[in-house]
């Protein structure tokens, strides 16, 4: 995408009603109706060149909608998960948009662009200033990914915290031209304890992306404003291994993982626009653990 449709395409955005299309797709994505299902699916697939080598089910007779494929679970097996007892995991398949150190407070979000640890957490001064020169690793998921979010290292999930907001794209030009993406758009924030240490696996949501879902809090779906929520996590296990399901997103965005100083580092050949798949290594937890 050149200068120019760069632009273009990041100022339309702004014009855009994005919650309502958003809902708009939301629904068109869960029809029921045979051909119409089938038709979205048929042509998604070669448009965006999806592997369908992986998935559990017959494509597309075996899906009720087409986000129910957006969803879709893989084969037994599919994703080999790393089984060192000090490796992090990547949660997702997807690209790197960026990996690294927490400048204190800052997380890089592109070159040029970067955004507020505190602002992303929205959350208690406490819980952010543990993560002060941290390290961070964003993930982005294209259309064409899996898009079920896995557990990264072994923990306890503690909380879950659904943050309202808006719904920019997080594709490349977007995340480049778009100061403070990331605290701007909805997330879920579900904060986790590790043998290392606290922990934070942030699901953020974006244009199109009708809700996000995992075990423990169900759907939830867009809110522009309002408070952030504590959302319920009685009702299900929280203990967690490494490759666990953690959540899913009903169309794609982006998963941002949030470790301490110290305890781990990020492989040293880890880098922008690195392909990864749920279940590589992508980094080592350092040190003893608690």
């Amino acid at each position: 995408m050149n200068k120019l449709l760069t632009y273009a395409f990041v100022a339309f955005q702004y014009v855009l009603p994005r919650h309502w299309l958003t809902a708009v797709v939301y629904s068109v994505a869960h029809i029921r109706n045979r051909r119409i299902k089938d038709f979205l699916i048929n042509r998604f697939v070669p448009l965006y060149k999806v592997d369908l080598d992986d998935v559990k089910l017959d494509v597309p007779r075996d899906f009720q909608c087409f986000n129910d494929f957006f969803v879709r679970e893989l084969k037994d097996g599919a994703r080999e998960v790393d089984t060192d007892l000090h490796s992090i995991v990547s949660p997702v398949d997807g690209t790197v948009s960026v990996a690294g150190t927490l400048r204190a407070d800052s997380i890089l979000q592109a070159k040029g662009l970067d955004y507020s640890l505190h602002d992303l957490l929205a959350t208690d001064l406490e819980d952010a200033d543990v993560f002060i020169n941290g390290r961070f690793a964003t993930i982005y998921l294209a259309p064409y990914n899996y898009h079920r979010v896995h557990a990264p290292f072994d923990g306890v999930l503690v909380a879950a915290r659904y943050v309202p907001g808006d719904l920019f794209s997080v594709n490349a030009a977007t995340v480049s031209n778009v100061k403070g993406l990331f605290r701007r758009n909805e997330r879920l924030i579900m904060r986790l304890r590790t043998s290392r240490g606290p922990a934070v696996v942030v699901f953020v949501g974006a244009l199109n992306v009708g809700s996000i879902s995992t075990p423990w809090t169900g759907e939830i779906r867009p809110r522009k404003s309002g408070v952030v929520d504590a959302v319920d996590i009685g009702g299900h296990d929280t203990s967690i291994k490494k490759g666990d399901l953690l959540g899913w997103f009903n169309m794609g965005s982006t998963v941002i993982l949030l470790l301490p100083d110290g305890v781990c580092e990020w492989r040293s050949d880890l880098g922008v626009g690195d392909s990864v798949r749920m279940g590589e290594s992508i980094g080592e937890f350092s040190g003893a653990a608690e």
